[in-house]
């Protein structure tokens, strides 16, 4: 079920236009609009979910989905062997600015630790 003024919402349902690397039945896969690395690629499920804390467990399989296509776009991308960050940010002090739940894929140049 889509929100109508979520951001991820529009991109997945293609009312907002992005620079897509992944899409399959369930997930998209875009360029962060900042990037923090020189690969930084947003993955979000088409459904709308909050955040991590709104996830039932009928939600399991659909969040796997996230993390198989973020191992497709690294390897796309050719980040796969030289290693990449997976990235879940649940709620404002984590640093969720949309409400949709999504994960960030970053690489492409060595990340520290720990992250901030």
């Amino acid at each position: 079920m889509a929100e109508d003024n979520c951001l991820f919402c529009g991109i997945a349902s293609g009312r907002i236009k992005t620079s897509m690397v992944y899409e399959d039945d369930d997930v998209i896969g875009f360029d962060d609009i900042r990037p923090q690395a020189p690969v930084h690629v947003v993955i979000a499920p088409k459904r709308h979910i909050g955040m991590v804390s709104d996830l039932k467990e009928s939600d399991a399989e659909l969040v796997g989905r996230l993390s198989v296509a973020a191992k497709k776009i690294a390897e796309a991308r050719g980040i796969a062997g030289s290693g990449y960050r997976l990235v879940i940010n649940c709620g404002k002090d984590a640093g969720q600015e949309v409400r949709h739940i999504h994960m960030h894929l970053l690489g492409g140049r060595k990340l520290a630790w720990p992250p901030g």
